[in-house]
């Protein structure tokens, strides 16, 4: 059974005399939307929450079976910081494997700065409280790809920064354990991702071992120049099979080395070993933003680096009653922009009431559904914002917008309010010249019929007291007839009668309920024995 809901009217002079109009959104709230799928509020945008899509999740894409590559499932996300918390000291690996520690000189940058999502984390570059590893500390537990004693195949690390400085030494990240090598000895093992000549520098030290760990190699690669300010991406990722260790920045491929004996394809795969006391370090020596940082136990082959994905994003608004059937709407008024992020300049553009499709093919696409029944609906139609609308009846209306991004995954449109304009259907008025016979055990009513052409039948009241007509056999329905024998009423006992018109539907209604517009003046009659005779006689 669909529910019903109060809902926010506003009724002013912008409107003519009669219509209402229901606003959805702005200062009204987005709490009448009923259901979201890739939508978000966002604040920041206008004076307002919006309604926006959600940022695209980056990770891996579908797997090609005929590709040479592998490509991770869900299962092989190994540690997802989204950084949407609010507050930094909320950070957590939605995956539950790795501790978060975090400082105070760690903050929180809130949407629209963050690349991903509803925040990103903030390092200032300063440095951290004595007994602090740093701003961001990881410690994975037992079931963490980095355990103490793992023996690691394919990996991949991926995470967007926005650099504030790029100053030479800015250590963006670094993990650090000790591995013990023979009796008495220990190899300090070291990953670190710096900036040096405006470039990040990965170096991998006592990192991957040769069958049966008798050595280990050291390995460094370096992506393009970045620039400052500006959001990039970053993905180091390797493949155990033939020892291929890649960094991508942005999708493009800058960088490989082959951790194998050879150094090149073929020969010996060293693979990573994880010592004790392992420790990831975010933003240890460095100033700027991070968003989406993620470990995988697989090879990622293709990462998704535009801000929203290619995936339509959906409301629906909650069903709402226009108080009578065939009631019609008149018009739908959708206010709205677009919204983007690009390099880190975050611009708006606010359009107004209208169709809210632009040059870069963002868009909204807006849809109705009407019902005469809270049961049943039929097809959703799609209309244009702002135009008048005919033929658009019923009792029931429920709205629907399907948001689409910009051809670039850049830009989102934002909806920032609905507005529903209609007009409430005026029941038929009532019958008039309402005529009353006594008979015996009976009555007989007769009316002069509404004027109203949308007359689908009347009701007749009756009961024993004034105005009193509900009982076990009132209201009667008598149809479209102007007149009606009423028996098995007792004699001698005075009733009173009212006559009500009921519309019809817009269309055949299997489960349709008449809704009686007013009572007709009220008559009365007293039902008597034609012989004459008292109540005596009666049979009893």
């Amino acid at each position: 059974m669909v529910s019903l809901y109060s809902f926010f009217f506003l009724i002013g002079s912008v409107y003519g005399i009669g219509e209402k109009t229901i606003s959805i959104g702005s200062s009204a709230s987005w709490e009448f939307i009923d259901r979201k799928q890739g939508i978000i509020e966002a604040s920041g945008i206008r004076p307002q929450p919006v309604l926006v899509l959600a940022s695209a999740a980056s990770g891996f894409v579908p797997a090609d079976p005929f590709s040479i590559y592998k490509y991770p499932n869900e299962s092989s996300l190994d540690l997802h910081l989204s950084f949407d918390e609010g507050r930094s000291v909320r950070f957590a690996d939605s995956r539950g494997r790795y501790d978060v520690l975090t400082s105070p000189e760690l903050d929180f940058s809130p949407d629209p700065m963050a690349r991903m999502g509803a925040g990103a984390a903030m390092f200032t570059g300063k440095s951290v409280p004595d007994g602090s590893e740093g701003p961001l500390v990881l410690k994975p537990r037992l079931n963490a790809l980095f355990a103490p004693g793992s023996h690691v195949r394919d990996f991949s690390i991926e995470f967007w920064v926005f650099p504030q400085n790029l100053q030479n030494g800015e250590l963006v990240l670094s993990m650090q354990s000790v591995k013990t090598n023979s009796p008495g000895g220990y190899i300090n093992q070291r990953v670190q991702c710096a900036v040096l000549g405006n470039k990040l520098n990965w170096t991998f030290s006592g990192f991957f071992f040769s069958p049966g760990e008798r050595d280990h190699k050291s390995i460094s690669v370096s992506g393009p120049l970045l620039l400052n300010r500006t959001w990039s991406h970053h993905l180091i990722r390797f493949d155990a099979d033939i020892g291929l260790l890649e960094y991508l920045v942005d999708g493009r491929l800058e960088a490989l080395e082959y951790a194998s004996s050879t150094g090149r394809e073929g020969g010996e795969v060293y693979t990573p070993v994880i010592g004790e006391n392992c420790r990831i370090i975010l933003g240890g020596r460095f100033s700027g933003l991070m968003d989406e940082f993620r470990v995988y136990s697989g090879y990622i082959e293709k990462a998704v680096l535009t801000r929203y994905s290619d995936r339509e994003g959906r409301v629906e608004s909650r069903t709402f009653d226009m108080g009578r059937l065939s009631s019609r709407v008149l018009k739908i008024e959708a206010y709205g922009g677009r919204t983007s992020n690009s390099a880190g300049r975050v611009r708006n553009e606010y359009a107004g009431n209208g169709a809210l499709r632009f040059s870069d093919h963002a868009e909204m696409r807006f849809f109705i559904r009407l019902s005469d029944s809270s049961y049943r609906w039929g097809e959703w139609i799609p209309f244009t914002p702002g135009t008048e609308l005919r033929n658009f009846s019923g009792r029931f209306v429920q709205l629907a917008v399907d948001f689409y991004p910009s051809g670039d995954g850049e830009t989102s449109p934002y909806l920032s309010e609905l507005r529903l304009v209609y007009m409430p259907a005026e029941p038929p008025p009532p019958p008039s010249f309402v005529n009353i016979v006594a008979k015996d055990g009976a009555v007989e009513l007769s009316w002069r019929a509404s004027p109203s052409r949308d007359v689908g039948g009347y009701f007749v009241y009756y009961g024993t007291a004034k105005g009193e007509y509900f009982g076990v056999m009132s209201p009667i329905d008598v149809g479209n007839g102007t007149s009606v024998l009423i028996e098995g009423l007792k004699n001698g006992t005075l009733y009173y009668f009212a006559v009500a018109a009921y519309g019809k539907p817009d269309y055949w209604e299997y489960d349709f309920v008449p809704e009686p517009g007013e009572f007709s003046r009220e008559v009365a009659a007293r039902p008597l024995l034609s012989s004459g005779k008292g109540w005596l006689n009666e049979p009893h």
